[in-house]
């Protein structure tokens, strides 16, 4: 008997010890069908996609790793954080049990043994099932028997938890995290039978999905554990996902046009695409978590602890139809499961929808009369039909914004800012050719792959179209190909940069198919010409704006593994130094001005708040704290409106009405979510022109003493 078959067959003899009987005995009483465990066992496709995902990963990766002792721990971690992420379902002699292949898993691998996998997914449907049942029946005896009235605390995040000691620990937190359930939706408004009927409902749902578990569902999981491990873009696609690859990074264009990830239980949105539904609504931001989803006029569905793909299903559907999702905002503190219902209809994202824009902006500053003009990119696209069949007139973003740097200056602005604000990227061609606009000639970017060769970019004509005074406006979701672009004009000297640190994605994945799915993994990154990486980092801008998103949740920083900033020898270009002169003296007018302006006065007193929610470790399972906590909260965001509404001259509210969000879809603190935001009502466009105002003022002083 091979090394490999006697492991498999402690493992499977260790593991599975619980048997499927005491699965089938614990679930007799709940009306569903008895869930076979035995059958969910690796299949020979299976097993010889993993040895072709190990060979692949280990031959051409961009983050060349020996898969030894050391990354079979890491995998062991994550998978664990897949398969228990709050630490609720496995007990101490559980994690002890599997603590023997912590070190065994790369072995394993290696010779296309998936046992452990299998084993420790089968053990977590078996304590996931149990905790169904006992929260069933908890439900059932009555939430009116729950006691609110106790000095009971929960821990909020239990990532870093000790693991519950026994089964008698399991219970006694998975009380808790009911007590915890309840007073939420009590605290959001819903009565003690509607609580009860969504709990159980909830609860039977959750069951039954757990009963329509598939061997390729742990199969994905398990070699994810190990794709993951590499960086958070690798990713091994399953048939069926392959062939709905947009389902982990976007919904079809034709839906609702927005970026969805899983977080824990919930669907979190990651951004918006430009132009789409969902943006227009001006209604959703990222890291809103969507509870439930309807059909035009239809039932709402609960979606907690529902699977991604099957939230997916959902949420699409033909064009023009409707959908209503119900929505926890992202401002909302840890413990406040109020949500709001946002209406949808369901269109497809038009090229000239998403097509770059231009307006003017006109200040007068100490007498003088000054225009700025504003180009708004959303993406960076082009027609590819169009230009592969030599169409001359084909669309794409540096051919828009071509022709409206010339319009702008036949109106004879003063200066002009690029909005990358939400741009999540797009060709990297057109990265290179907008840049080419403002440049003379050189390098654009660098990409350098796994074996260390360095090719690099040029703008591919010679000339400027544009050589005045410009600013790049960017935010935490200006990602990819915006990075490229503002990283350029940054190192060249050509731009200020303003807003806030970018994404911070900076790396280039290919997709190669398997004999069973699909590989999509990363092979080779970004680099400014100045050497500098746009990984993980991101792009500092010079002159910084208060963000309301939060860096931990949302950027590349905030994904596990996700591979470190670095730097590389820097192209050879030519780049201009004298806008770093004018940086300190232009920061210190605009933290002038900030400091008397009502919009980033509430925008840092509202990240302070935020920051002092999220640094909570506990909340109190005592519902006449918990309430008088969540007012404490709204009384001060009340208090915090008023003041920037007494400052406008605008009245103040009563009371904060919770069907209109304070901030609308861009992440701009607003008071008119339903109206269309305009330059006018923004205030950080309006500072960014003020800012370059100032440069404009600094570099006449210049040229007149000099």
């Amino acid at each position: 008997m091979t090394v490999s078959n006697i492991l498999r067959k402690s493992c499977l003899i260790a593991l599975l010890s619980l048997g499927t009987s005491a699965f089938a005995a614990e679930t007799a009483d709940s009306a569903m069908p008895i869930f076979d465990l035995e059958s969910l066992q690796p299949t020979r496709e299976q097993m010889i996609a993993s040895l072709n995902t190990v060979e692949l990963l280990r031959r051409h990766h961009y983050n060349r790793i020996s898969l030894d002792d050391a990354l079979s721990s890491e995998i062991f971690d994550t998978y664990l954080r897949q398969l228990d992420p709050q630490r609720s379902l496995f007990t101490a002699a559980d994690i002890s049990t599997f603590e023997e292949y912590r070190h065994k898993l790369d072995d394993l691998l290696l010779v296309g043994d998936l046992s452990v996998g299998f084993a420790m997914h089968t053990r977590q449907i078996q304590r996931a099932d149990q905790r169904m049942v006992y929260a069933l029946q908890l439900l059932r005896e009555g939430i009116g028997q729950l006691d609110f009235s106790s000095d009971q605390n929960i821990l909020i995040d239990r990532e870093k938890a000790e693991w519950p000691a026994d089964q008698q620990a399991l219970h006694v937190l998975w009380r808790q995290q009911i007590k915890d359930e309840v007073l939420r939706l009590k605290l959001a408004g819903r009565e003690q039978d509607s609580i009860q009927e969504l709990l159980e409902k909830r609860y039977l749902n959750a069951q039954k999905r757990l009963y329509q578990t598939r061997s390729e569902d742990i199969f994905q999981n398990y070699i994810n554990a190990l794709a993951q491990v590499y960086d958070p873009h690798t990713q091994y696609l399953s048939p069926d996902n392959a062939e709905n690859f947009d389902i982990n990074m976007s919904l079809s264009l034709e839906g609702i046009g927005a970026v969805l990830q899983s977080d824990n239980d919930h669907t979190k949105i990651v951004r918006l695409v430009p132009a789409g539904p969902a943006e227009k609504s001006k209604q959703l931001a990222p890291a809103d978590r969507i509870i439930g989803v309807a059909q035009d006029q239809g039932e709402m569905v609960d979606v907690v602890g529902w699977r991604l793909d099957e939230v997916v299903k959902l949420i699409r559907g033909p064009k023009g139809s409707s959908v209503r999702l119900e929505v926890i905002p992202a401002s909302n503190p840890p413990s406040d499961m109020t949500s709001r219902e946002v209406a949808l209809v369901r269109e497809a994202v038009k090229l000239e929808d998403q097509a770059a824009k231009s307006s003017v902006l006109e200040f007068n500053e100490q007498g003088n009369d000054y225009r700025i003009g504003v180009i708004e990119v959303p993406g960076f696209y082009i027609d590819f039909k169009a230009y592969r069949r030599g169409d001359p007139d084909y669309r794409s973003t540096t051919r828009d914004v071509r022709h409206l740097l010339s319009d702008l200056q036949e109106q004879e602005v003063d200066g002009i800012v690029l909005d990358l604000r939400n741009n999540g990227g797009g060709s990297l061609q057109e990265a290179t050719e907008l840049t080419g606009l403002f440049i003379d000639k050189g390098p654009t970017v660098l990409v350098r792959d796994s074996k260390g060769d360095v090719q690099v970019l040029d703008d591919p004509e010679a000339g400027i179209t544009y050589g005045g005074p410009m600013a790049v406006i960017v935010n935490r979701l200006s990602a990819s190909a915006s990075e490229i672009f503002a990283g350029a004009m940054q190192d060249y000297g050509r731009a200020l940069v303003i807003g806030e640190p970018t994404f911070g994605k900076g790396t280039v994945q290919s997709i190669q198919p398997l004999n069973h799915g699909e590989l999509k993994f990363t092979l080779a990154k970004f680099y400014r010409v100045s050497g500098q990486s746009t990984q993980n980092r991101g792009v500092v801008p010079d002159i910084t704006y208060p963000s309301l998103l939060d860096t931990v949740e949302i950027g590349e920083s905030s994904l596990p593994r996700a591979l470190p900033w670095d730097t590389i020898p820097a192209a050879r270009y030519q780049a201009d130094s004298r806008l770093e002169q004018f940086i300190p003296l232009l920061t210190d007018k605009h933290k002038a001005r900030a400091a008397n302006d009502p919009e980033f006065a509430y925008t840092l007193a509202r990240i302070e708040l935020n920051r002092a929610m999220q640094e909570r470790e506990y909340l109190p399972l005592n519902e006449e704290r918990r309430r008088t906590e969540q007012k404490e909260f709204e009384d001060k965001l009340l208090a915090m409106e008023n003041t920037r509404r007494k400052a406008l001259g605008e009245e103040p509210l009563a009371a904060l009405d919770k069907e209109d969000p304070l901030m609308d879809g861009t992440g701009i603190p607003s008071p008119m979510a339903e109206e269309e935001s305009t330059d006018e009502n923004d205030p950080f466009l309006a500072e960014t022109g003020h800012i370059l105002i100032d440069l404009l003022e600094l570099k006449r002083q210049v040229a007149s003493a000099s």
